[in-house]
């Protein structure tokens, strides 16, 4: 079970005063120390947080993986392959969002979805897709040759109640196993905290969670490394079986 943390709001409190720290790059070295899998940022096209610098500087000093989050435009394409992250993440944008309110509609995008995997992988960039627990859009997302995909944990995150919660939950499960009959690698995450985080992380067919607001949130108190221990650790535990 690998933990990605993702540090863009290390970004947002930087430019909330427009200065140069906190520093995105010490946040993932940090992170790398303490025991994270890889880093997670996203791109957005108004460059609220994470911004083109950053992205470079970080891709040139991370020991682990960059798990770069972009949308479907050209713009993020041609900086994706001058950067050459190790991974892509291909999630859905729009300005007026708080942050990502949902999977990629691989089904209403699927030529471009299709062009953008081919693109990246023909630059040895590992492709995922960020998608809803649908196994119509998994489907689809296997046969436009995506070999990873994210599975969207936003709704179970956001139950109102314990039975909605564990509907939820069932989806992702099934969502997964499906993806992983397929050949798929699954990852999962959004919405994902310290109280919530054990369910999805004992789910067998899942490999990776991609975790930031709350573990970052976190680090207010606790320091970044001990938020990254203990987040790591009760995925480990989740997956023991305790």
């Amino acid at each position: 079970m690998k933990l990605g943390v993702n540090i863009d709001h290390i970004a947002t409190v930087r430019n909330a005063r427009g200065t140069s720290y906190p520093s995105p790059v010490l946040a993932a070295q940090l992170a790398e120390q303490a025991g994270a899998d890889l880093i997670t940022l996203h791109l957005r096209e108004d460059r609220r947080h994470i911004r083109d610098d950053d992205v470079r500087l970080i891709r040139a000093v991370l020991q682990t993986r960059m798990n770069l989050e972009m949308a479907l435009t050209d713009e993020m394409l041609a900086h994706a392959l001058e950067v050459q992250p190790q991974d892509v993440c291909l999630v859905p944008e729009r300005r007026e969002e708080v942050t990502t309110e949902g999977g990629l509609d691989v089904k209403r995008y699927a030529k471009l979805t299709g062009q953008f995997i081919q693109k990246l992988s023909d630059a040895q960039i590992r492709t995922s897709i960020f998608i809803d627990p649908d196994f119509e859009q998994i489907k689809l997302a296997h046969e436009l040759g995506a070999p990873v995909i994210e599975i969207h944990t936003g709704r179970y995150a956001d139950a109102k109640n314990s039975t909605e919660q564990a509907q939820e939950l069932l989806r992702i499960q099934k969502a997964a196993t499906y993806a992983t009959e397929l050949g798929l690698i699954v990852n999962a995450g959004h919405g994902l905290h310290y109280h919530n985080v054990k369910p999805v992380a004992a789910i067998e067919a899942i490999e990776e969670l991609n975790i930031g607001h709350a573990l970052i949130g976190h680090a207010l108190f606790v320091g970044l490394e001990n938020a990254v221990r203990e987040m790591k650790q009760l995925m480990l535990q989740a997956r023991m079986g305790y």
